[in-house]
């Protein structure tokens, strides 16, 4: 009936027309209900479905709110008709036009359409200048999709740059996952380099001292250092440096550029005691205060110091070795009066001078590569070395912390030794780069760690590949998760222990690097990828060359070929990291001694006249450049975090009436990081093994670390055919009792000696139950 009224209606223009683009208006009046009239397009549902009906009115524009008689004798408001989406009925309604009253159905019974909705009416001569509705030249079908839209049309070229915009994306993606942050990272580290040599040929060297007293004169009261709860704020730190230098310069007879050994441990004094004497233009050897008796003499005739400066708690260490210490070393200990002859104190004496600085001109530096530090380090055989590390290798290690993305609102948690170049460069002049504060604690204690990181708000965390274990071997606590640790920067760390560490710490991004004190070459995972120290792409390379030669571990050398030249390995495969030395990476050596500088180069490797740095560790590359740590080489291994020389540890034992000879080297222990010390022992003729003497040996003429854990007595010592001892068999041959048939001892702690090493007793070291 309704269709048949709708039918009989007078044809307007626009009907005439046929299937056209009729303009969706504002509603019409309040009461104001169209019959609804046959669809003026086919429907395109399947038969047996309903075609809702949208009964509404249109206004022109400029219409206003008038009945209908009036609207449609002026001409302001018309009916519609049209197909509509449901979607834009629900919910443009109002915005589009589609005003109350508006009525959404069918005939009695039918079911609702859930695709649209049928608009039908008579549609007036004029065209509305609202939205419009266009018509579909392949269905018939009138469509209101473009009508809807709250968007104006763009250019066609549009979507085409879109399109390619996004291939280019998903081809990144895909074929360079990581070049984003390749390119920020290579990008932060040529612009600080770009910095640096912008200072130098303005003839202006800025040095990470010259930042610290810019700091201290910009935010005096901003905590600088914070140790054991006591606040020390910059300008307290450059004041009680100020009265250590004019101490020196009174009383010390230092001229520029004479050497100072330093004796102390993490205390806020090693602070001021180093940077008072780098003011004076001073070279600071760090030494390393579990070093004992002839291998702290090496050291200390190796730097050859005008003045040794030792810390109250290690007045015992300076007891063992001032017989033997050389005359012209002046002896300064960090206490108000003495009871050894000939020492000087140094607290009383700072308590006596002013706090003014002393002249500028006294720590300017004129060039970047002069010497400012020796930093010791076991290097790759011998006795410790002194690593001379000049304002340059300073600059480089200060700016690691803001590489990954430290800034000045940091706060910084040490507790790794300061005389280590990790806690000393990285950690305080980390801080120093940053303008940040730094949390400085006396010793490592994983029970007060997290405690530590909680009371003082820690955001960045110093870590070597063992602190993390002892963290993670730590018993499970309520709120581990608890604190405002971001990051933490360090090397060293296994694969398992990193994703124990963040699923048992939370959201902490480590921040693994490697870097060699003595070298001139260094990696950052900038990535966070699992287990990698870094990554390399052919612009690094570019400016930091490098490669991975093949190595020869029976032989304990590089391979060369047929012409004598070195090989690269492939991608995925060992090679021993060696690295370019040239004006931009230079490598500075070791003080007093040319031969192991020497050593530590190697010269013709692809062509003749080249010169590279042999790292001594062996890497590996994989596919995508990242690179991995896979061991170290020569006659050192790495326990506790620190460098184990083992021809200082032979030294030791054969000292000993009953040893003929001492074969050190390091075996892998599970669930350990590093290597643990082990020594075969050949027996002098007709003597025993004393194993009380050999305890007390070792325990007092060795740090702690270097103790070998096992002893293995043999009848021979196998020889290469260099006449060097033979370690290769004995490492894969480890310690087993139950595989090897001599004799075999451990180093129990507990006990303070020596037993001997059974089935049981390797059990329970290998299930964790004996503490190495």
């Amino acid at each position: 009936m309704q269709a048949a009224q709708g039918a009989a209606a007078p044809a307007s223009p626009a009907a005439q027309r046929g299937p056209g683009s009729p303009e969706l208006g504002a509603g019409g009046p309040e009461g104001a209900v169209l019959s609804p009239a046959q669809p003026c397009l086919p429907s395109p549902h399947p038969a047996g479905r309903a075609v809702p009906q949208v009964r509404g009115w249109s206004r022109r524009a400029g219409g206003g709110e008038r009945g209908r008689a009036g609207a449609e004798a002026g001409g302001l408001w018309q009916p519609v008709a049209g197909r509509v989406p449901r979607a834009a009925v629900a919910r443009w309604g109002c915005c589009w036009g589609l005003q109350a009253p508006l009525s959404v159905g069918g005939e009695s019974g039918e079911s609702l359409d859930p695709f649209g909705v049928s608009c039908q009416a008579p549609l007036p001569a004029r065209r509305l200048p609202a939205c419009r509705l266009r018509a579909s030249s392949r269905c018939g079908e009138m469509r209101v999709w473009d009508s809807l839209s709250p968007f104006p049309m763009l250019p066609s070229w549009v979507p085409g740059i879109a399109a390619g915009i996004a291939s280019l994306h998903l081809i990144q993606k895909l074929l360079f996952p990581y070049f984003w942050a390749d390119l920020r990272y290579l990008l932060k580290v040529l612009l600080y380099g770009l910095k640096v040599e912008i200072y130098r040929l303005r003839g202006k060297i800025v040095t990470v001292l010259d930042k610290f007293v810019k700091l201290a004169e910009e935010h005096p009261h901003k905590p600088f250092l914070i140790y054991e709860g006591k606040v020390h704020t910059y300008r307290d730190v450059d004041r009680r440096s100020n009265r250590v230098a004019q101490v020196f310069l009174h009383h010390g007879a230092l001229k520029k550029g004479d050497t100072v050994a330093l004796l102390m441990g993490n205390e806020p004094d090693f602070i001021h005691v180093w940077f008072g004497l780098a003011k004076l233009g001073c070279v600071v050897a760090f030494l390393n205060f579990n070093v004992r008796s002839r291998s702290l003499l090496h050291c200390l005739s190796s730097c050859e110091p005008k003045i040794l400066v030792v810390a109250a708690d290690l007045l015992g260490t300076l007891e063992e070795i001032l017989p033997n210490l050389q005359k012209d070393i002046s002896v300064w200990i960090m206490t108000k009066d003495s009871t050894f002859p000939s020492v000087h104190t140094l607290l009383d004496k700072m308590e006596a001078v002013s706090e003014d600085p002393v002249p500028v001109n006294r720590r300017s530096a004129n060039n970047l590569k002069s010497s400012v530090l020796y930093i010791f380090t076991s290097g790759t055989t011998g006795l410790p070395k002194a690593a001379v590390i000049s304002h340059m290798q300073v600059l480089k290690g200060a700016a690691g912390l803001w590489a990954f993305g430290a800034t000045a609102e940091d706060i910084i948690y040490i507790t790794l030794p300061l005389y280590h170049s990790a806690a000393s460069l990285l950690g305080i002049g980390g801080c120093i780069e940053l303008g940040a504060t730094c949390v400085l604690r006396k010793k490592f204690s994983a029970s007060q760690f997290w405690n530590d990181c909680k009371k003082y708000n820690v955001t960045v965390i110093q870590y070597i590949g063992e602190l993390c274990r002892y963290l993670c071997s730590q018993p499970v606590k309520d709120g581990e998760k608890n604190h405002k640790v971001r990051l933490a920067v360090g090397n060293g760390v296994r694969n398992d222990v990193w994703r124990e560490f963040l699923d048992r710490f939370g959201a902490v991004k480590i921040c693994e690097f490697y870097g060699a004190t003595e070298g001139n070459i260094c990696f950052m995972n900038h990535t966070g990828k699992i287990g990698s120290v870094g990554r390399t792409n052919f612009f690094y390379k570019l400016f930091f060359p490098f490669d991975l030669i093949k190595y020869d571990f029976q032989k304990d050398e590089p391979i060369r070929n047929k012409h004598g030249w070195c090989e690269k390995v492939k991608k995925g495969e060992a090679g021993l990291l060696i690295s370019k030395v040239n004006a931009k990476n230079p490598f500075f050596g070791y003080a007093g001694n040319k031969r192991h500088t020497e050593k530590k180069l190697l010269s013709e490797v692809f062509k003749k006249g080249d010169l590279y740095f042999n790292t001594g560790d062996l890497m590996v590359q994989d596919h995508e450049n990242f690179l991995y740590f896979w061991d170290r080489i020569g006659d050192t291994f790495r326990w506790k975090g620190e460098n184990v020389a083992t021809t200082e540890v032979s030294d030791v034992i054969v000292m000993l009436d009953f040893i003929q000879e001492a074969n050190v080297y390091g075996v892998s222990v599970p669930d350990h990081e590093g290597k643990a010390g082990m020594a075969s022992l050949i027996l002098k003729q007709n003597k025993s093994l004393d194993l009380e003497q050999m305890y007390k040996q070792v325990v007092t003429y060795l740090p702690s670390y270097a103790c070998p854990l096992f002893l293995r007595v043999r009848e021979t010592m196998e020889m290469t055919g260099t006449f060097k001892q033979q370690k290769f068999r004995l490492v894969d041959e480890g310690f087993n009792p139950s595989t090897v048939t001599d004799p075999l001892y451990f180093l129990d702690n507990s006990k303070q000696a020596y037993v001997l090493l059974t089935k049981e007793v390797h059990e329970r070291i290998l299930s964790g139950q004996m503490k190495l």
